[in-house]
């Protein structure tokens, strides 16, 4: 009979209790004085094995350190142009709060072209919004709802979804790689819009791949998702994409007000550039604003999302031929 999952969460406090005072910052910045959610998130992920998840905490931690993680907020993307050029072309924002108080946060997957600049700036831009998100958005929520908030939904808008996305899984694997060891558990349903043919040719095959808590958490909606999406959050929570069948990602502006959470216009970029802006400063003279990106190391995947990916392009590949013929 395995330990049930209070005593899981017992072993596991205890085994963090000595971790290395180098990491007790980053350590601080990923619970945000929730340590028992925490704690809990990891060993989700690890099917409560706490060894595993131990090993996979620490392992988050020396990564945080080794990349300055702690600091990524004080170094904003700059000039704003380029900035703005990343938030057009990689197509993510949060657009408004589930009933339940969760943040709702939209991605443009099949619109995001990831062309207009290095793939070192797309990664960093993508932790800084984790961070945001768990460092800022989250503990606002948390205190607004007065419960613990540490968790998202997520849309995924595959409108414009093409064969050309095959050049893009090199930097989608690293992203999605950073994201499953370093910010585990992060989302608690995934709704999946605006399908074309060519994913749903490819989730047949990909869909046997996933972890049975994986599948869970996924849910293919139908057209844009607006009925379904209604019942647990609000209109004005709803991604743009979502208003009215066959919108797509379209960006547009309406009544004076910026309704696509992707641009840097909206509310959510605009508090997150000038929030990255004020840490850089209170950083003082002696650490200047500088120009370039900061390198992450990109962990390797696991092997479940190694076989993922491997399908995907596999058959992405095969669509292209079919194609042709």
């Amino acid at each position: 009979m395995g330990i049930t999952n209070d005593e899981a969460v017992k072993q596991l406090r205890a085994l963090m209790e000595d971790v290395d005072d180098s990491l007790r910052e980053s350590y601080r910045n990923i619970h945000q004085g929730y340590t028992t959610e925490n704690l809990l998130r990891f060993l989700k992920a690890r099917d409560w094995n706490v060894q595993k998840a131990h090993k996979m905490l620490l392992d988050c931690l020396e990564w945080r350190a080794q990349n300055e993680i702690d600091k990524i907020l004080t170094k904003p993307i700059v000039p704003v142009d380029l900035y703005r050029a990343i938030r057009d072309t990689q197509l993510v924002g949060v657009s408004g709060y589930s009933k339940e108080g969760l943040p709702v946060i939209a991605i443009g997957v099949g619109l995001s072209t990831y062309d207009k600049a290095s793939v070192h700036y797309y990664v960093q831009s993508h932790i800084q919004m984790n961070e945001f998100r768990d460092r800022v958005v989250l503990p606002s929520v948390t205190k607004k709802q007065g419960r613990p908030i540490c968790t998202c939904l997520k849309i995924l808008d595959m409108s414009g979804l093409k064969l050309s996305a095959l050049s893009q899984i090199k930097l989608m694997t690293a992203i999605t790689t950073i994201d499953d060891l370093n910010y585990p558990e992060k989302t608690e349903t995934y709704y999946v819009v605006n399908v074309p043919y060519i994913f749903s040719a490819c989730w047949k095959t990909i869909k046997p791949l996933l972890q049975e808590r994986t599948k869970k958490k996924i849910q293919v909606l139908k057209g844009c998702g607006k009925d379904e999406l209604l019942k647990i959050m609000d209109y004005e929570s709803l991604p743009h994409f979502c208003r009215r069948e066959g919108s797509g990602s379209g960006r547009h502006i309406s009544n004076g007000t910026v309704d696509n959470c992707f641009s840097l216009d909206h509310s959510f970029h605009q508090d997150l550039y000038n929030y990255v802006k004020q840490q850089a400063l209170v950083k003082g003279p002696s650490e200047p604003i500088r120009h370039g990106s900061v390198h992450v190391m990109f962990p390797e995947p696991d092997t479940e999302g190694t076989n993922i990916f491997d399908t995907l392009e596999s058959e992405f590949q095969k669509l292209g031929n079919d194609n042709k013929i």
